[in-house]
């Protein structure tokens, strides 16, 4: 299990923008398992929608890509990190999204259970297959694209 602590540590985000709580399951290079609990007090939803609060779907498909981000960094072998300069940090940059489907909405109390799968990965490019649930039904699908690149 991976918890928010060491998250900080793997992912560039912050808070409000840090929606991954905890990682239940890595398998490196295969699959991972996280977890986002979704509270009334999120930033976002005094906006969307006042009186009838639902999580943007452009953010829980971020919170599969950023659980796709930890797995991608928990899959790299060490070599490749000793060989980036000191000051350069690591980064998965989002390169693209297909088949982005959104089934139920998503609302204060729910646990989004974020599943995710590598489909491909080559060199620096990864594809990934994830899903968001709540209760155990498909509330978000996607495939993302991604490279795992040096940041500033």
């Amino acid at each position: 299990m991976i918890e928010a602590k060491e998250i900080l540590k793997i992912l560039p985000h912050a808070f409000p923008f840090l929606l991954v709580d905890r990682i239940l399951e890595v398998e490196p290079g295969k699959r991972i398992v996280g977890i986002k609990n979704v509270t009334y007090n999120e930033p976002f939803f005094p906006g969307h929608f006042p009186g009838q609060p639902i999580m943007p779907g452009v953010l829980i498909v971020e919170a599969i890509a950023q659980t796709a981000g930890v797995l991608a960094f928990k899959s790299i072998p060490e070599e490749y990190f000793k060989k980036m300069k000191e000051d350069q940090e690591k980064a998965v940059y989002f390169l693209g999204l297909d088949h982005v489907r959104f089934r139920k909405p998503v609302i204060p109390g729910d646990q989004l259970r974020l599943e995710v799968e590598v489909t491909r990965q080559r060199q620096s490019i990864w594809g990934f297959r994830g899903k968001a649930l709540v209760d155990g039904k498909v509330v978000a699908e996607a495939e993302l694209l991604a490279m795992m690149g040096e940041g500033k």
